[in-house]
């Protein structure tokens, strides 16, 4: 064969990863399978791009009834605020060794396929990660200590260490956001059954305390605007505070932070104060897999069909029946513990200006890896995507939280 070239296995890179995360994010994540996503409205300005749009906060008031010869009703006017979404930039990176790219010279096949692994494997981090910021707050929090650890040890719940795996590299941060350690990679995880301890690397400055939290290194405040940032009775989400637009909120049903059992009572309630607030009946609900477990042993109790129901757009969960509709009450391993989401997905999306793709804007997708300590035989390739998750309708969403698992 022709030698190979730096366009060629740069080709070769599109040809294994473009045209297929897009297919992957979509169909294979269950909080992201049926959030639509769109281009419409994305613009762009110096600084990066965004999203805006009106939301109508207040009804014409100039309205009466009056008696013969009365002044009719003082002309009103309907209020509305503009919700100004930036989109968030979210990259992931691959590297081979000049090593491996000499065996495109040699082998050109055993290249293609140290690369499609390489490839594939950072497309279905990618998806993964994608899918827990979906359910979070945009800060970037992976874990909450709930006991004080060491310098190199952090402890949390095993329901909060969901999202840890062994080679993250993180952050820890105080409660009041001041950072403890930077850049300390996560070399174990073990479990009492209750509690999860987190060993580092190298010693942070202090030890840890109850309340620090984990992030991603460089993450903080920088991941999407997620569920626990949009499903919520308070806070400015958008640049609208429901302090002073209260309509401009979620449903929120908690119980003071005590655990409750779930009943179908709990979610009928919730679903008639959405109608009452004009955001209609609920078309999905996603829960983790202990609230899953509460609802199926709530329905098996009561001898109520327990198999699992097909929905819409090839979701298969529980169903809960609602003014005649049957809600799809779908497990997600990525959801939160102890609460149930509700979402009307007609007034939720994906703002996006294109799917995932590669850099290439000096030539080639390819750069020589150095950092401060010199230059490195290898090369490295980084995917970007700029986009958010972003509603129209806050008040057509509820949460409801502090659930008893089964």
């Amino acid at each position: 064969m022709a030698g190979a070239t730096m366009t060629t296995v740069s080709n070769l890179l599109k040809e294994i990863y473009e045209g297929t995360v897009h297919d992957q994010l979509q169909t294979e994540v269950t909080g992201l399978k049926r959030i639509e996503t769109s281009s419409e409205g994305v613009t762009s300005e110096v600084g990066g791009s965004y999203v805006r749009f009106p939301i109508r906060t207040k009804r014409n008031q100039g309205l009466g009834a009056r008696a013969e010869g009365q002044a009719l009703p003082v002309p009103g006017k309907q209020s509305y605020e503009s919700a100004y979404i930036p989109l968030m930039n979210l990259y992931g990176s691959i590297q081979l060794t000049g090593q491996t790219f000499a065996l495109a010279e040699k082998n050109f096949q055993a290249f293609a396929s140290a690369l499609d692994q390489e490839v594939t494997g950072l497309k279905e981090y990618l998806r993964k990660d994608l899918a827990r910021q979906v359910y979070g707050d945009g800060s970037g929090t992976l874990a909450v200590a709930n006991a004080a650890g060491s310098t190199t040890t952090f402890k949390c719940s095993d329901a909060q260490a969901t999202y840890l795996e062994e080679d993250m590299v993180i952050d820890i941060y105080d409660n009041t956001d001041t950072l403890r350690a930077s850049g300390k990679t996560i070399t174990g995880l073990s479990s009492d059954g209750t509690t999860t301890t987190v060993t580092f690397t190298t010693a942070a400055g202090t030890s840890s305390a109850s309340g620090d939290y984990l992030v991603r290194t460089g993450n903080l405040n920088n991941e999407i605007t997620g569920l626990g940032a949009i499903v919520q009775d308070e806070g400015e989400l958008y640049g609208v505070d429901p302090s002073t637009v209260p309509v401009w909120k979620s449903i929120v049903d908690d119980n003071g932070g005590t655990l409750r059992a779930f009943t179908e009572g709990l979610a009928i309630d919730i679903c008639d104060q959405l109608r009452k607030k004009g955001g209609g009946t609920p078309t999905a609900a996603f829960m983790g897999l202990g609230v899953r477990r509460a609802y199926f042993n709530l329905l098996s109790q009561q001898r109520r069909i327990t198999n699992t129901l097909d929905f819409e757009g090839g979701f298969k969960a529980l169903g809960f029946t609602y003014n005649g509709t049957e809600i799809p009450m779908v497990d997600d391993v990525d959801s939160p513990s102890n609460e149930i989401v509700f979402l009307n997905e007609k007034e939720i999306k994906i703002y996006a200006e294109d799917d995932w793709a590669f850099m290439d804007r000096d030539g080639s997708r390819w750069e020589r890896v150095s950092d401060s300590t010199g230059k490195y035989d290898a090369y490295s390739a980084t995917m970007f995507r700029y986009m958010e998750l972003g509603t129209h309708r806050r008040n057509a969403h509820a949460r409801l939280k502090d659930l008893i698992e089964g």
